[in-house]
């Protein structure tokens, strides 16, 4: 099912319009506050070169379930 997104405030403009496939296969200072040197920094300790490698890091992947699980109920 397609999902209209706007990702125009949530990347760098050159990578504004992109697909979310393109995106994903970017390198990840593709993302609004990620710089140059951040994306050097993931990449050295965590091999994170691409939105895809970030995204199913299994590092950033735990730290978000348990943030999720830390959530209270509602």
């Amino acid at each position: 099912m397609a999902v209209p997104v706007d990702l125009a405030k949530q990347l760098h403009k050159a990578y504004e319009g992109l697909t979310v496939a393109e995106v994903l296969d970017a390198p990840v200072a593709a993302l609004a506050g990620v710089s140059e040197g951040d994306a050097e920094k993931l990449a050295g300790a965590f091999r994170i070169k691409t939105g895809w490698d970030l995204g199913t890091s299994k590092y950033f992947t735990l730290a978000a379930a348990l943030a999720d699980l830390d959530q209270p109920a509602e």
